[in-house]
């Protein structure tokens, strides 16, 4: 009887509201007629008319447009979390309609169909859409079916189609007014387009509708504000932020609009708006109190529970939240969580993820509710992941629980102990194992020490380590291998010992040592789990790596090379990217020391890109690309390109434990200050000053030759051909500048013996060439025999053509010019080494510079740098190339370095002498 009464008393009013609106149509109330206040009913007025849009709202004009497809769609879904702005932008675009619009904002009593229908029927009533005074139902519980198909039948009939908007439709949630609301929509054919804003899914057929075309759809990923949208809201609030910090915001709230909406109005009242909306605490936020009230309050005790528990995870799997829970429930509280936008995100293949904010929140709430729970489910989730084979995640979770040991044995278990030294996530596993402390104390926290500790080339502490770890190092291991004065080690922690002994033997300078390291790490491949080794390319690749540069390092040029072009072929993958980048560096720098400049400069390109195309950071490789290109560039006397890739390659900071970069950096920097005549600071640069354990032949001969180049320079040949005696045939680009030096120095036999006894197994290529004939060709000249002299010359001449080879000739002295005067030869050194024939109004030529790789600049680097030629401004080249502004300034950064300048036109300039433009 009560429930019969409400419907009758709420009749009333909704008779009397309709009584008003239609009075209002024809004109206005009779005094003392029962409807005229109706609508000042606050009630009623909340429940059908579209809310108050705030002063701080903003339009967004793109989801109004999406949202126009309502009209030509009978079923329209607007569903989204708690808080995203999907009222307002309903009532919005309802507000620009021509249509007639009835509103309804649900409550929970609307579950009884009575009720709903009664508001739904009275709202179609207030805009017109129906005629006055029409039937009612008569229970709350029920709706009789002849009202229904009534309703759908005048719906049907009208002339143009009513626009009902059912707010918060969530709150009905019945089986039995979806199937009646279902019904209407049906049979009102073009008389009616459905509206629904929800946050969890309704039980209509949506599949039919959305496999008709007849479903339009605007869901929480839509509702979330863009970068641009956010601004603009803040602006709403009075504040201006720059475009990085308003996406930094956008990307910690999803672009949530209640959270937007909160911080603002936070931020608003802090001394540094700025800063707050960078640091602000969750947990301890009006956010908070909004999304405990809105998500976690009024659900079971159960899921209150499990949301709090997985707080701790970036992202989880139903069998993952029962570990955590100790339940057996979590699908299916998972499953409606997500329906319900519950701010628990489904990521595909059943995993999940709590938006970020709310994870913040739940996190603080956690601490309150449950303290000193949050290590134990730490240690919980570490445990089921490693289980589960996700390696990354069980470090994380080890470490956040403290739990050192556990995640060093992980690590090394699981073989991983390379991906310390690979570059892509060494610096995030470096970060993870900085808070273990000395109390950890196993061969595996150890064995990660000392990876961490030579990764950063600290050779001092990481042996130190890798003798703690219970294990000598390889060249001290008893036969057999196993560790002495115990049992032998497991194959995992024994072939991560080798790996980082070879590293060790590296940076000694240590060939033997590294041998060592390299076969006892082949008999130990064979006790590892394929598996392991399958998932683990990076090892391999790292151990060749370590040993082929200990080989460059002693001068066994073809040894090393053999080493590292496995390695430089290795399939693309990330784990193998610093290897690669690594082994195309030495193989560069073995072509540069035999002399083949172009090859060199090609690998070196290579090695450069391969560290772009990876995103290797900055300290991850050695470097050596660069350092070879920037001799490359000094042997073509290209100094400010050389000046310039130096520079480059010291930033950050080079480290100089590594003995072939150091060398390699050290020897190219000599070489360009000898270029620019500056002899006493090139013999300075020359030595890297390392103490390796064994000395390197090729780096300790180029530092002579520099360093008696020096003395030469000072008048001291006596003192110049002192520092030439070591050096011999085996190092042919040493060997060939000391026979300059020595011939300079007044001693043509030592040169001659010199030339004669050049041995490379690979060959030389023309930068030794060109320098020996030029030997040959000024000893020939001393001997007044100028035909053989013009001859060698000649020969000299072809070659360098080739590969751009200025420096021999420059080197040379003043004796080679007179030659070089010559018809046939000037022809030869026309346009590269010489200037070429005069111009018409009598200037010299300007000197081309040296080719281009073909592949050096990218597609879009190419369309920049057409565009820059064109004489647009950055940013009208990322409005013509749909790019943002900064993208457009990083390509042209890289244009720049590329081509070696500092300027626009100078780029244009090079660009069209190297025929790219």
């Amino acid at each position: 009887m009560l429930e019969v009464q409400a419907v009758h008393d709420l009749r009333t009013v909704v008779v009397s509201a309709v009584a008003e609106t239609d009075g209002n149509a024809a004109g206005a109330a009779e005094p003392g007629d029962p409807g005229a206040d109706a609508l000042a009913d606050p009630f009623l007025r909340t429940r059908i008319v579209p809310p108050a849009r705030p002063a701080a709202h903003l339009p967004r004009p793109r989801l109004v447009r999406r949202l126009d497809r309502a009209l030509r769609t009978p079923l329209t879904l607007v569903d989204g979390p708690a808080g995203a702005g999907k009222t307002l932008l309903a009532a919005d675009w309802a507000a620009g309609l021509r249509q007639p619009v009835a509103w309804v904002t649900a409550e929970a009593g609307d579950r009884r169909p009575g009720v709903f229908w009664t508001y739904v029927l009275g709202a179609l009533r207030s805009c017109g859409a129906l005629r006055p005074g029409g039937p009612l139902p008569a229970d709350a519980s029920r709706v009789d079916g002849r009202l229904l198909a009534a309703l759908a039948a005048e719906l049907e009939e009208a002339g143009r189609p009513v626009v009902l908007v059912l707010d918060a439709y969530d709150r009905v949630g019945a089986p039995e007014v979806a199937e009646q609301l279902e019904f209407v929509l049906r049979h009102a054919g073009r008389g009616m387009r459905l509206v629904l804003v929800t946050r969890t899914e309704p039980l209509l057929p949506l599949h039919r509708y959305r496999a008709a075309g007849e479903l339009t759809e605007i869901r929480a990923a839509e509702l979330a504000f863009t970068p641009d949208e956010a601004a603009a809201l803040l602006e709403l609030h009075g504040l201006g932020l720059p475009a990085p910090s308003v996406r930094a915001l956008v990307d910690r709230t999803r672009g949530w609009a209640a959270g937007l909406a909160l911080s603002a109005l936070a931020a608003r009242e802090s001394d540094d708006p700025e800063r707050y909306l960078k640091e602000f605490e969750a947990g301890h936020s009006a956010i908070a109190d909004f999304l405990l009230a809105e998500v976690l309050e009024g659900r079971t005790p159960q899921t209150q529970d499990l949301l709090l528990r997985v707080s701790v995870l970036e992202r989880f799997r139903p069998d993952l939240a029962n570990a955590l829970t100790g339940r057996v429930d979590a699908e299916p509280l998972l499953v409606g969580l997500h329906r319900a936008n519950a701010f628990v995100e489904d990521l595909g293949h059943s995993w999940y993820r709590l938006h970020p904010l709310f994870g913040e929140i739940l996190r603080a709430h956690l601490r309150v509710r449950l303290p000193g729970l949050e290590p134990e489910l730490h240690r919980r989730a570490a445990r089921w992941l490693r289980r589960a084979g996700f390696l990354p995640e069980a470090l994380a979770h080890g470490a956040a629980a403290q739990e050192w040991d556990f995640a060093a044995g992980a690590l090394v278990d699981d073989l991983a102990i390379g991906r310390l030294l690979t570059g892509l996530r060494a610096g995030e596993l470096t970060q993870l194992f900085s808070g273990m402390g000395p109390e950890a104390r196993t061969p595996a926290t150890d064995l990660v020490r000392a990876a961490r500790d030579l990764a950063r080339h600290d050779l001092d502490h990481g042996l130190a380590h890798l003798r703690r770890a219970g294990e000598p190092p390889a060249g001290e291991r008893p036969a057999g291998g196993a560790p002495a004065g115990g049992a032998p080690a497991p194959a995992a922690a024994r072939l991560s010992r080798a790996l980082l002994e070879a590293l060790a033997a590296r940076l000694a300078g240590s060939p033997p040592l590294a041998e060592d390291a390299a076969r006892a790490a082949d008999r130990l491949r064979r006790e590892v789990p394929a598996r392991l080794l399958e998932e683990h390319p990076e090892l391999p690749a790292l151990l060749l790596t370590h040993v082929g540069s200990a080989r460059l390092w002693a001068g066994r040029l073809e040894d090393a090379r053999a080493a590292l072009l496995p390695v430089a072929k290795t399939p693309g993958g990330p784990s193998t990217a610093l290897p690669r980048e690594e082994s195309l560096g030495h193989l560069a720098l073995l072509d540069h020391l035999t002399g083949w400049p172009g090859r060199a400069e090609r690998r070196a390109r290579a090695a450069v890109a391969e560290e772009e195309r990876a995103g290797l950071p900055g300290p991850a490789g050695s470097g050596l690309g660069r350092l070879v290109l920037a001799a490359v560039a000094v042997e073509r006397h290209e100094l400010d390109r050389a000046r310039a890739l130096l520079d480059e390659a010291a930033r950050p900071p080079s480290r100089t434990r590594d003995p072939v970069p150091a060398a390699c950096a050290a020897l190219a920097t000599a070489r360009l200050l000898l270029a620019e005549g500056r002899t006493r600071a090139a013999a300075e640069a020359a030595d890297p000053g390392l103490a390796a354990a064994v000395p390197s032949p090729w780096a300790a001969g180029h530092a002579a030759v520099v360093a008696a180049t020096a003395r030469l320079a000072e008048g001291r040949p006596e003192a110049a051909v002192d520092l030439l005696r070591d050096v011999s045939g085996d190092q042919p680009s040493c060997a060939v500048e000391a026979a300059a030096l020595q011939l300079a120095a007044g001693r043509p036999a030592a040169a001659v013996d010199l030339l004669d006894g050049l041995r490379a197994r690979g060959g030389t290529g023309p930068a030794v060439s060109v320098r020996a004939a030029l030997v040959r060709a000024r000893a020939a000249d001393r001997a007044g025999d100028a035909a053989t002299a013009r001859r060698l010359v000649e020969h000299a001449l072809l070659d360098a053509r080739r590969e751009r080879l200025r420096r021999p000739f420059l080197d040379a002295g003043p004796w080679i010019r007179p030659l070089l005067a010559t018809a046939p030869l000037r022809e030869l050194a026309a346009g590269w080494l010489a200037p070429g024939p005069p111009r018409r109004d009598g200037r010299e030529p300007p000197r081309p510079a040296p080719e281009l790789a073909a592949g050096e600049l990218s597609g879009r680097e190419r369309d920049v740098l057409e565009r820059l030629a064109g004489m647009m401004s950055a940013e009208e080249i990322a409005a013509d190339l749909c790019l943002s502004v900064n993208t457009v300034k990083t390509h042209l950064k890289s244009v720049y370095r590329k081509l070696a300048v500092s300027r626009r036109g100078d780029a244009v300039r090079r660009a069209r002498d190297l025929g790219l433009l």
